[in-house]
């Protein structure tokens, strides 16, 4: 299986790695995003600021390099993913040692974390649709170990009854295949900034995700605010014209008026990113 040239030429995981992190990277960067930590400050949340953001980044890129390791070019099994969910976990706590005891990308270890998995059981060979395939394969896999603690996002798809994290992935990313990256790629052809093209992906993503951090913060309220918000942004043309960028900011201002921060679209963004990113990897992107 042919490689692409640099991934090949800076070794697989060690470049896997270090692209997931910018990803991470850059998607807390990004502003203005309505809710969430960026450039310009914390959002909607009190415990988080863009520092904390890039050192939680860093401190999971020995992780992403592990999980590209350990799962160079092997079959989707029990054994890959039971591996893949222990290295998630260790990343975890890493993450909390960095960040003393902030979940800041928990969400965003699930996502990348079998994405950049994906990536390596195909040898490098990163054409999206198969990486988001085979990323699906990897998680509708049992993980015994996993632990059966409920954590935040979980509760709110319980109580909410609607599919979370783990049902993203294992329907193969509809929200980053069929939403985020068209709408990235369609944004820079029509002419946007790059910043411009990455929020305009994010609000696709805003449309119809049942984004559970902004469930469990602010309910039922807080889900239609995002979702009614982020198509007002894209029918008025996205975040290049001022229309859309007045939008933008007026679902920020509800965001932070219902104190909900849409961490799951966030997560997916920076999974975006990182697609993006492996499929054209010698891009200006």
């Amino acid at each position: 299986m042919k490689l692409l040239p640099q991934i090949q030429v800076e070794g697989g995981a060690e470049w896997l790695a270090r692209t997931a992190t910018q990803c991470l990277i850059d998607e807390a960067r990004l502003s203005p995003k309505p809710g969430l930590v960026d450039s310009r400050g914390n959002g909607a949340h009190h415990d988080l600021s863009l520092a904390l953001m890039e050192r939680s980044a860093h401190s999971l890129t020995s992780t992403f390099q592990a999980l590209a390791q350990q799962s160079w070019q092997r079959p989707a099994d029990i054994a890959l993913r039971q591996t893949v969910g222990r290295l998630g976990r260790e990343g975890e706590q890493q993450m909390m040692a960095a960040t003393g005891g902030v979940n800041t990308h928990r969400g965003a270890i699930w996502a990348l974390g079998l994405l950049v998995s994906a990536v390596a059981m195909l040898g490098g060979n990163a054409k999206a649709n198969a990486v988001a395939n085979t990323a699906a394969q990897l998680a509708k896999l049992p993980d015994d170990a996993a632990p059966k603690v409920f954590s935040k996002g979980l509760r709110a798809t319980h109580r909410y009854r609607v599919s979370g994290a783990r049902e993203e992935a294992q329907q193969a990313f509809p929200h980053i295949m069929q939403r985020a990256l068209p709408q990235l790629r369609l944004s820079r052809l029509n002419g946007s900034s790059e910043a411009q093209a990455r929020l305009d992906a994010l609000m696709a993503i805003m449309t119809s995700l049942t984004d559970t951090c902004v469930l469990s913060r602010a309910g039922m309220e807080g889900l239609d605010a995002m979702q009614d918000g982020a198509r007002a942004v894209l029918n008025a043309g996205g975040c290049a014209t001022l229309s859309g960028q007045q939008a933008l900011a007026s679902l920020d201002r509800q965001m932070l008026a219902l104190n909900a921060s849409p961490g799951g679209a966030a997560d997916l963004l920076a999974a975006t990113l990182f697609l993006d990113r492996v499929e054209t990897p010698n891009s200006k992107h």
